[in-house]
Parts: C-alpha cells; structure tokens; sequence
C-alpha cells in the first residue's frame, strides 16, 4: 500500500487504524492533504464490506454514537438504544492474498488473512488473488472452500511470499 500511497493512486483510504510499521508515505500525503482519511471501528468496517458484497446498502450499528465517527451521520432509536447508520463498502479492485488457490478460484486462507480477505473478494468488482500455492481444479476439498471461485477474477502464484513489514526493514524501494 505504501509504493502505491507513493505513487499518487489512492486518493482515499477507508481503515480503523492507519499505520503500518513504516508509516511515511501515509503520513506524508495525509498532512499534504494528498489522501483522504476515513477512520472506521474495525467491527463496522467488517460489517461495511459484508454489506457491501451482500448488496445490503446500510445498516445500524450501536458503535461510534455520540463520538465524532458518527458525526453527519443519521442517526435512530430501536428498543431505547442509539444507533448510527452505516453504508456499506464496495471496491473496484481487490488485491487479496489467500493460501491456497485453484485455477478457478476457490480459495482457503492462513490465519488472520481470513479475517477481512473473503469479504473484500465478495464485495469487489474486480478481485485478484496472491496465493502461495496453486493447484488444478479439485485440489482443494470442498469443505475447505472459503472463498468460492465466482467472485475471483485472477489468481497469481507466489510461492514463497514475503510480508511487507519484512521487506521494510530490509529496505526494500519500490520503484
């Protein structure tokens, strides 16, 4: 994300915590006033993307009344309780890295990577997957199917992926 924070090809970013280990190219831009910041409890910004890959366009949420999340936005009592309206979060692309992949598509997951990675497949026009191992249609048993492949549009093999945070402290530049 940094390489393309650099290169001036995100004009907003939509994230309940804006920092990575080498926050730079964020920074620099935010205080330029380069990219646009929307900040997002990381429940509600889970729930956004699963609407928005549900067709759902907005829903209620108790989280962030009264605070300056929710300012501007609309605002309802259900059962004596305060919610905030939430639209959901579509995408035009979708990078997502997954573990396994098949030439269809279907996808399983390492970890945290299935925390957000199957809702933002669902939610994107347009998803293209990194994975660390590819393999022909039926090498993944159905039942470990996270991701089906109708919502993956390409699937690129790297079989020994590194982290981003490594390759900063390697000092790793892209160009």
């Amino acid at each position: 994300i940094a390489a393309m924070i650099d290169a001036g090809l995100i004009r907003k970013m939509i994230c309940s915590f804006p920092r990575s280990s080498d926050p730079r190219a964020f920074t620099d831009s935010y205080l330029a006033g380069k990219i646009e910041l929307e900040l997002v409890p990381q429940g509600t910004l889970a729930e956004r993307i699963r609407a928005g890959g549900a067709g759902i366009p907005a829903f209620y949420t108790p989280t962030s009344f009264g605070t300056e999340l929710a300012k501007g936005k609309p605002t309802a009592e259900f059962d004596g309780r305060m919610y905030v309206q939430e639209r959901w979060l579509k995408a035009d692309v979708a990078l997502i890295k997954a573990h396994v992949g098949d030439t269809h598509g279907n996808l399983t997951y390492n970890k945290a990577a299935r925390n957000f990675s199957p809702l933002m497949c669902m939610a994107a026009a347009k998803t293209i997957v990194q994975v660390s191992k590819l393999v022909k249609p039926g090498g993944i048993d159905p039942e470990q199917v996270i991701t089906p492949g109708i919502f993956v549009d390409g699937v690129v093999e790297v079989s020994a992926p590194r982290q981003e945070e490594d390759l900063i402290r390697a000092g790793v530049v892209y160009a």
